[in-house]
């Protein structure tokens, strides 16, 4: 098992003596010293995470290790706080209390070298000896999927066998990705022993490859299942071995399974025994990576087993506990709430079965096992956790937290994207590489766990990035088991009764806190001096927080590093939170209009997200001091300081990649002079302010010179105050390709300046962006935008000009456009055009969509394309005259991930 939590805490303490050097000035010879020893200890720690025994010397040795570190990371910390409460109070001489914990840092580094010589090292030797002597006696095991557990696949397996049945002469390899547990087996065997199949590849094998594999194995296996085992080639050398299998399937049209290839290097010591002998054959592989499937056959895309229907699921339940798709009518209720929880997962579905074929009619048990469905799946440590554990045990080093912190959020919650990435990023998970963005690092971890099917997306944005994700409710449940034994987090359910009412010993050494219900139970008991670093609740019901209580989360907990609130709604700011130094990311809903001065002091800080009731939101606190801040998100439009007073004059913040929404007035020269690095920007208000009456603007030639903006969102909140025109295209930032405009009443005419924007790939026009009932598009605009939308506008006709107008669009999407007459029929013979989705138009708009969708067809036919990659949604469907039982859009949301090829979920653009 994992000792991930153990090597990031390391790494945390790495980043605190980076940005707090001037703090520990006092002790800096002591704490080099320490800090030489932890680094030797993370080295260990790596070796013994990537070893999956469980023997008595590494358990001993996880117990070790979290104890030495814990001390390590409590001393460290509480020495910054000390330090910095008495730097705040202008202090030359820091106390006997800083020099008592000075003490400690040279005791805890004498303690972590003394570990590392007496305990750890021997343990870890004895453990991989150990480990050694029982990876050669392991024996590979049987994937746990049913053979016969074939409801909901007919269309998969028709899916696959045209892939298998097409393409040319040459060998190719078809891959089938999905998560653990979906059937991946299943479908394979099904293809496999399909007489279609059967027929047309007289040499099948169906060979199991797993994580642990042998070559010689895997070979003998597919000389075993042609036919052509003999004793000779069980004494072959490995290598040949391997031509021999080549020679053997030369002459023969054939068809290999290798089943559950986890990683790129195993296929690759594989491939070699497949022959490419014109003769059409075939290697079908199933696996959990996407990765692995794109690299065995670039040209060919993966099949995507996607979860089961809620039908098939019913009729998958039915049949494993009745033997038939039919269900007693007083058990119905029950079922179908038991079907829904198991969220299409055929494994879960599979288990119930088996707890519910002992008690088949007996309304009492159905009820029992519907209210706790999670529960009877979790118990089934066979059919569950041994095949979650494979994945989560091949997962890279550096993932196994990021995975399991998902375990944090509520069930059936959709993840933002962006706040899980800024919270991995607070809780030390991803490590700074060289001059690599965090942010790029942490997507591109979400990206991974996404291609290893352990995350589902959820939705995508226009530019193809995650928007949201969420977890199987099997593996979160794992997320929350695991997280809590890796003491990664801890959550404090609806139902814990012991911790509610009392100071709990299990969370004497808790480290994050998850609170997703009762947090004013919890809080009410008063904890004081938790070691508590991650206070964490995404309660579906807001709390609305008393004046008095507003105060109990910073000081039970002092050394606070991530506060995720947003459940909560405080009455009044808690003047306690300033004093948490060491917080780095801060998400609070409030009915505040100020933000105070105090705040200032939050020099750790990374991310602040608050989310008011208040019209306006001012900060007083002088963001220059905090230069680790890296993300300012608000709801409303907010005022920041004024950078322009002499102890501000040579602060720069090269940090700061995100403000939204900020205020007109706080859009000045001096403020886009101090934020080098800014990547997103809204600007919420009355807009007017910025520009003079001949149409210049003082901001945009502020913003030409932000050198990183990529996202701009200009947000008119005074419809009253409509903008004329738009600066000049060489005012808007050079690097932007996101641009998003509302209630800003601009004249059609104005597009033309968009146009010219050589990297623009995204617009959206929400409400009323622009007025007036004519858009007539201008030859050669819009070179490289992929993504448009227009919501909310009287425009009534729309006219292209010329055909090199969008030459690259991908998406359009209109919504609420009642008054536009048509689409421009030139929009057809834009090649890269995938998707029209219209909502709430004129029927007329609907028809001539239609029409565009017939000379796409059209055009793939010509081309000879078996399918066709464009795809119309219309809502309501009535308006392409469909019989009115025909639901068409849930079917084409369920299909455009398909064609777009960005996701294996509905896509909901934003």
């Amino acid at each position: 098992m994992s000792e991930a939590a153990v090597s990031f805490v390391l790494e945390n303490l790495k980043q605190i003596a980076v940005c707090n050097a001037h703090l520990i000035a006092d002790v800096r010879e002591n704490f080099e010293k320490l800090f030489d020893q932890l680094k030797i200890l993370k080295g260990f720690v790596k070796d013994y995470t990537e070893m999956n025994s469980n023997t008595e010397a590494l358990k001993a040795l996880r117990r070790e290790l979290k104890s030495v570190v814990g001390e390590t990371e409590d001393v460290i910390d509480e020495y910054i706080v000390h330090a910095s409460t008495q730097k705040a109070r202008g202090k030359v001489d820091y106390g006997s209390k800083l020099r008592d914990l000075g003490k400690e840092i040279e005791q805890v580094s004498r303690r972590v070298k003394l570990t590392l010589e007496s305990q750890i090292v021997p343990r870890l030797e004895a453990a991989q000896i150990q480990d050694v002597a029982n990876g050669r006696a392991k024996k590979k095991q049987a994937p746990i999927v049913e053979e016969d557990n074939v409801i909901g696949f007919d269309d998969a397996t028709k899916a696959v066998m045209e892939l298998l049945k097409a393409g040319s002469e040459d060998l190719e390899v078809i891959s089938i990705v999905g998560m653990h547990g979906l059937g991946k087996t299943t479908l394979a065997k099904k293809v496999l022993h399909d007489p279609k199949i059967e027929y047309d590849f007289f040499a099948r094998a169906f060979i199991y490859v797993s994580q642990q594999f042998e070559r010689t194995e895997v070979f003998l296996n597919i000389l075993g299942s042609i036919g052509q085992l003999t004793e000779e080639a069980k004494n072959m050398p490995e290598e040949k071995l391997a031509e021999h299998v080549r020679e053997q399937l030369k002459t023969r049209m054939y068809l290999i399974v290798m089943d559950d290839v986890w990683k790129i290097e195993d296929w690759d010591k594989l491939k070699v025994a497949f022959p490419n002998n014109k003769k059409r054959s075939r290697v079908l592989i199933t696996t959990r990576n996407t990765s692995v499937a794109i690299y065995a056959n670039p040209a060919v895309e993966p099949y995507h087993l996607d979860f089961l229907t809620f039908d098939a699921s019913r009729e998958l339940l039915r049949r494993k506990v009745f033997g038939e798709n039919k269900c007693p009518e007083e058990v119905e209720q029950y079922e179908l709430h038991i079907v829904k929880k198991c969220d299409g997962l055929p494994l879960s579905i599979v288990v119930i079965a088996g707890i519910l074929i002992k008690h088949r009619q007996i309304v009492r048990w159905w009820s029992r096992v519907a209210d706790s469905v999670n529960d009877y799946i979790s118990r089934d440590e066979k059919h569950i956790r041994d095949v979650i554990i494979l994945s989560y045990n091949h997962l890279p080093y550096h993932l196994k937290p990021c995975f399991l912190y998902l375990g944090v959020f509520r069930e059936d919650f959709e993840i933002p994207a962006w706040k899980l990435l800024r919270l991995w990023i607070a809780e030390g998970f991803v490590p700074q590489q060289r001059d690599l963005n965090l942010e790029d690092i942490a997507e591109e971890y979400l990206e991974e766990l996404v291609d290893r099917n352990l995350v589902m997306v959820g939705q995508r944005r226009s530019n193809g990035q995650i928007k949201t994700c969420r977890v199987h409710d099997t593996l979160r449940d794992f997320c929350k088991e695991e997280g809590k034994e890796e003491n990664i987090f801890h959550e404090i359910k609806k139902d814990d009764r012991e911790i509610l009412s009392s100071k709990s010993p299990t969370l004497d050494d808790c480290r994050r806190l998850c609170i997703n219900a009762n947090v004013m139970d919890y809080m009410s008991k008063k904890p004081s001096d938790a070691p508590v670093r991650s206070f964490l609740t995404s309660a579906k019901e807001e709390t609305a927080l008393d004046a008095k209580y507003v105060s109990l989360i910073p000081r039970a907990f002092k050394l606070l590093r991530v506060l995720e609130a947003k459940s909560l709604r405080f009455a009044v700011f808690p003047p306690d939170l300033c004093q948490l130094v060491l917080l780095k990311y801060i998400s609070m809903s409030c009915k505040l209009d100020i933000l105070p001065p105090a705040m200032s002091t939050l020099w750790s800080l990374q991310t602040l997200i608050v989310d008011t009731t208040a019209r306006t939101l001012q900060i007083k606190s002088d963001i220059w001091k905090m230069p680790q801040l890296r993300h300012l998100h608000t709801n409303t439009s907010t005022s920041l300081p004024c950078p322009t007073t002499p102890r501000c004059e040579t602060l720069v913040n090269a940090n700061l990649q995100t403000l939204s929404s900020i205020s007109p007035q706080s859009c000045t020269k001096e403020l886009f002079e101090r934020t080098p690095k800014l990547k997103k920007l809204a600007i919420c208000g009355k807009l007017a302010v910025l520009f003079q009456a001949n149409g210049r603007s003082n901001l945009f030639e502020s913003l030409c010179a932000l050198d990183f903006l990529e996202n701009l969102k200009l947000l008119n909140e005074y419809v009253s105050s409509p903008l004329k025109r738009l600066p000049q295209e060489t005012n808007f930032p050079r690097k932007l390709t996101k641009l998003t405009l509302s209630k800003t009443l601009l004249p059609w005419n104005q597009m033309s300046t968009l146009g010219k924007l050589a990297n623009l790939e995204v617009l959206k026009l929400k409400i009323n962006a622009f007025k007036g009932d004519r858009w007539r598009t201008e030859s050669g605009g819009f070179q490289s935008l992929r993504f448009l939308h227009i919501g909310s506008t009287g425009l009534s006709s729309w006219d292209v000009a010329a055909a090199d107008h969008l030459p690259v669009l991908k998406s359009l999407v209109l919504k609420h456009c009642p008054d536009l007459r048509r689409l421009p029929p030139s929009l057809g013979h834009i090649s890269t055009l995938q998707l029209i989705d219209l909502s709430c138009t004129n029927p007329s708009v609907a028809s001539s969509a239609k029409d565009i969708e017939n000379l796409k067809l059209k055009q793939a036919q010509q081309k000879g394309s078996k399918s066709n990659r464009f795809m119309l949604l219309v809502y309501p469907p009535d308006h392409l005259l469909l019989p009115p039982h025909k639901p068409l859009l849930p079917v084409l949301l369920l299909q455009v991930s398909k064609v777009l090829g960005i996701s294996s979920s509905p896509i909901l653009f934003s």
